[in-house]
């Protein structure tokens, strides 16, 4: 059972004419799109597939393929089109892939090239997906339920794979709808990949529930182009055009939509509701965000618990916080401060044995609840450094105020047993020593002695998930970034600081 297809049957009934998605290739009505999942379901059951890979671009082909997948109760294993293609390889084999869904022109072009390709034909779009046969492998044991293995590029070259069920995520898809407050005049611009699972849940799943339209354009038109590449200019475009009321993103992409507005750029008229997660959000740029008229909305969440946990709405809104948890989870705190979530956890690993339903999920991250029930966020548990002096730093709380700087695109800050901390600094292009200098003199005024940045050094490179520095979700790898700049950090402290 699912309560997305059913919606998109209940919409179809009341509605048939509304529209369901809107694609590049065309616009799909919920008696269209109804129609359709019903046919490519059928294929998919037809050829006895129990677990399929999905790569393709935002548009109608992934959403499609995914819920097709579910209509079929086939396990699907979406692959996020910044990975590479050795981490995409080593997804589908350990989840047990028997199959590829893409685009025709992936099947001729893409990563997996030259594998058996056969058309499948969806009928209201033809030539929108291609089947490539995998290489035989022995079925991959999972939990019990398992409806779509999710990989997180994790810190390690492997990603790994989260086991969720049907009903988990669209719990929370559900949550996210009404604390949206989703419904049928909405109209959601998918910014992240599909393959995320909170663009899956919040883009796709959400607006079906709530008999909203998800516009599914390609990520080139809405302004991204590979792991980090970001034209605010183009974003702004897409959703004035697609008349988004509607939209997830990342710090990163929020930044530059900011800046853009700052600068001059006309804010998209429609937007009633942003999202933002995937990693913390400085409070400074939550405020310029709020400044320039855009509904802001921070919120928290891993996969392990099947995307978001806690998030900020229009009548519950703390800045700076991560929100209140949504109804269906419960979150406590270890004797270390680290947050534990029960109520909606994964089922498990692949290749790890299965979970006890009642585990509660220990996030790494560091935090409390305030009085009023609000989530805020301290960093990552095994970032946490000890300076010399005893005293504990967050490095991203730093970093994020050091990147709010016009100076500073990036920083890492480390400190670790020294009497002071030190940073690798991305100064932005053009940007001279000397500004780098003011800029960090600007943030220690504002923070406090042991947290505060003493010495810098400039990066070789920017950070990016190319170069093995970045997550995929703005996360700093910081073992990759001491293993580079470690030497050097260590020669910073043979001077005596200023």
């Amino acid at each position: 059972m699912s309560l997305v297809l059913d919606a998109i049957a209940a919409h179809a009934r009341r509605q048939p004419d509304a529209l369901a998605l809107d694609g590049s290739e065309a616009r799909l009505s919920y008696a269209e799109l109804e129609q359709a999942i019903e046919r490519l379901a059928a294929q998919l059951s037809s050829r006895g597939l129990k677990v399929v890979g999905l790569l393709a671009d935002n548009g109608l082909a992934w959403a499609l393929a995914d819920l097709a997948a579910v209509r079929a109760g086939v396990r699907t294993v979406p692959l996020p089109p910044f990975f590479s293609p050795q981490q995409m390889a080593h997804a589908l084999r350990s989840a047990g892939a028997q199959a590829l869904l893409v685009p025709p022109a992936f099947a001729v072009a893409g990563p997996f090239a030259g594998l058996p390709a056969e058309a499948l034909e969806v009928g209201l779009v033809p030539g929108l997906l291609s089947l490539l046969e995998l290489p035989p492998q022995a079925p991959v044991p999972v939990p019990e339920g398992t409806a779509k293995i999710t990989y997180t590029s994790g810190t390690t070259g492997e990603p790994k794979g989260v086991c969720l069920a049907q009903e988990q995520m669209e719990r929370v898809a559900l949550a996210l709808a009404e604390a949206s407050g989703a419904g049928p005049g909405d109209r959601h611009l998918c910014v992240l990949p599909l393959a995320t699972l909170l663009e899956n849940l919040g883009g796709l799943y959400a607006p079906l529930l709530s008999g909203a339209a998800a516009c599914l354009w390609p990520m080139s038109e809405v302004g991204l182009r590979g792991a980090s590449g970001f034209d605010p200019r183009l974003l702004i475009e897409a959703l004035e055009v697609a008349r988004a009321s509607t939209a997830i993103l990342v710090p990163q992409i929020l930044q530059g939509l900011v800046e853009a507005i700052e600068a001059g750029l006309r804010r998209p008229s429609q937007l009633r509701f942003i999202a933002v997660g995937g990693a913390p959000v400085a409070p400074r740029l939550l405020q310029r965000a709020h400044a320039v008229g855009l509904p802001v909305h921070e919120g928290y969440g891993l996969s392990e618990c099947s995307s978001v946990v806690a998030l900020n709405t229009a009548a519950a809104n703390r800045p700076g916080s991560a929100g209140r948890p949504l109804p269906h989870v419960e979150v406590s705190f270890a004797d270390d401060g680290e947050i534990l979530v029960s109520g909606n956890a994964f089922l498990g690993y692949v290749g790890e044995l299965p979970r006890a339903a009642d585990q509660p999920v220990a996030t790494g991250d560091i935090g409390h609840l305030d009085s009023d029930g609000y989530l805020w966020l301290t960093g990552r548990k095994k970032n946490m450094f000890i300076t010399a002096f005893g005293r504990n730093v967050a490095p991203e709380w730093v970093e994020r105020e050091l990147c709010l700087q016009p100076a500073i695109a990036q920083a890492a800050v480390f400190g670790e047993a020294r009497p002071w901390n030190a940073a690798v600094i991305v100064p932005r292009p053009g940007v001279s020593q000397q500004a780098v200098d003011l800029a960090i003199a600007e943030v220690n005024s504002m923070l406090p002695d042991y947290a505060r940045v003493r010495r810098w050094l400039p990066a070789q490179q920017a950070f990016t998930p190319q170069n093995g520095q970045l997550t995929a979700n703005g996360r700093l790898r910081r073992a990759s970034l001491w293993a580079q700049y470690g030497a050097s950090l260590d020669s910073l402290y043979q001077e005596t600081p200023a």
